[in-house]
């Protein structure tokens, strides 16, 4: 097919089949399919099917996941016509890019088959993508009682967020990036922190933490940390079972003002100073199930306080969860630093895990914080966290 034909699809029940060719530097690239109304929106976040949401309630869209197919990768969701609600007029069938422009991504191509008898009902060739990060590949739609396929090939270069916002779903908008002042050198050693009360500090070796100790992050006489990794780990209490969680980090300035998210819609902030490591939508395996890296020293000025929360998009609560943890490593040695667990639970489906805060030029502190709220994104946790903040 051709940007912006179209063609009837007679077959109840259809596969949308995304296709790419894989490589060492080609970006990693979700499908994703939107229910839309007669007025191009979704009616809720329930009607955005992805890699975090993997099945609406009426079972009309189910998200497959993805598989290898020869040298490509193939991403995938079923559409069953048949249950699609009324008031569900459009399935826009979309994806998102996480390391790179949809133009890195070769043999791009979308088909959609029919899962009855795997006939293939239509095939769209992506060859003019540039540097879009986010892109809408076809739809199928109604039309005079009867369900069309139209291929659209439209892109955005705002990600996941963009694409979801233009269509209703709730994602707060990314703050504008300014420029970054240029970086100062720092000391060459700090001042120590033995003297503060209630701050431990690392002169003995790693910190095993408890819920709101706080911990200088400078050895005396060393010069101050730089690149650091917040690990975020969990288990599903239950054998077998799979649990949803993301982590997240949140920029405040001095005076509780949010700067910036960092979150699996948002993987990079202020110019990759913060960086998100992507999304493990099950809680298996050992160590560490997602990592946030910070560059302490390529942080804007303005930047005071970083917390770091876990939530649940599709709701699981923590009860659910055991051995959850976060731990500070240095990212040079990978040498771990500091480890917090946790070792209460509650009927919640978001937890602000720790704080890092600016204690003297060039040095940071963290705080283990421990605290349960609700919220199946970020968003729900900025005002919680705000409130934590010493200033």
């Amino acid at each position: 097919m051709t940007k912006g034909s179209n063609i009837a699809v007679s077959a109840t029940r259809v596969r949308a089949i995304l296709g790419w060719t894989a490589g060492a530097s080609v970006p990693d690239v979700d499908i994703s399919a939107l229910m839309l109304t007669d007025a191009g929106k979704v009616t809720s976040d329930a009607d955005f099917i992805f890699y975090n949401q993997p099945a609406h309630a009426t079972g009309a869209v189910t998200h497959d996941g993805k598989s290898a197919s020869g040298p490509g990768i193939i991403d995938a969701v079923r559409v069953d016509l048949s249950k699609m609600p009324a008031s569900a007029e459009r399935v826009v069938l979309a994806a998102s890019a996480s390391g790179g422009p949809f133009g890195a991504v070769p043999d791009l191509h979308l088909r959609v088959v029919d899962s009855d008898t795997g006939a293939d009902v239509a095939r769209f060739d992506i060859t003019d993508a540039t540097s879009e990060t986010a892109f809408v590949f076809g739809e199928l739609y109604r039309r005079g009682g009867q369900w069309k396929f139209r291929a659209v090939g439209q892109g955005y270069a705002s990600g996941l967020a963009g694409l979801a916002t233009d269509f209703g779903i709730s994602v707060d908008d990314e703050p504008a990036q300014t420029p970054l002042p240029p970086a100062t050198a720092a000391p060459a050693t700090a001042t120590p922190t033995t003297a503060t009360p209630g701050l431990m500090t690392l002169d003995k070796g790693p910190v095993n933490m408890r819920k709101n100790d706080r911990v200088s992050l400078t050895k005396s006489g060393t010069p101050p940390l730089t690149q650091v990794t917040m690990g975020l780990g969990w288990d599903p209490a239950a054998r077998g079972k799979k649990i949803d969680l993301d982590a997240s980090a949140i920029a405040f300035d001095a005076a509780g003002k949010k700067l910036e998210m960092v979150w699996f819609t948002h993987k990079k902030g202020f110019r990759g100073a913060i960086q998100h490591s992507g999304d493990n939508v099950t809680g298996d395996g050992d160590g560490d199930d997602e990592q946030i890296h910070v560059d302490l020293a390529a942080l804007p000025d303005e930047v005071a306080h970083i917390a770091f929360t876990i939530n649940s998009f599709r709701g699981h609560k923590f009860t659910e969860v055991q051995g959850a943890f976060c731990r500070l490593v240095e990212r040079r040695t990978q040498t771990e630093l500091v480890r917090f667990d946790l070792t209460e639970s509650e009927s919640s489906t978001g937890v602000i895990m720790a704080i890092l805060s600016r204690a003297t030029a060039g040095s940071w502190a963290m705080r283990a914080v421990g605290q349960f709220h609700d919220g199946r994104t970020v968003k729900a946790m900025v005002d919680p966290a705000q409130a934590l903040l010493d200033r």
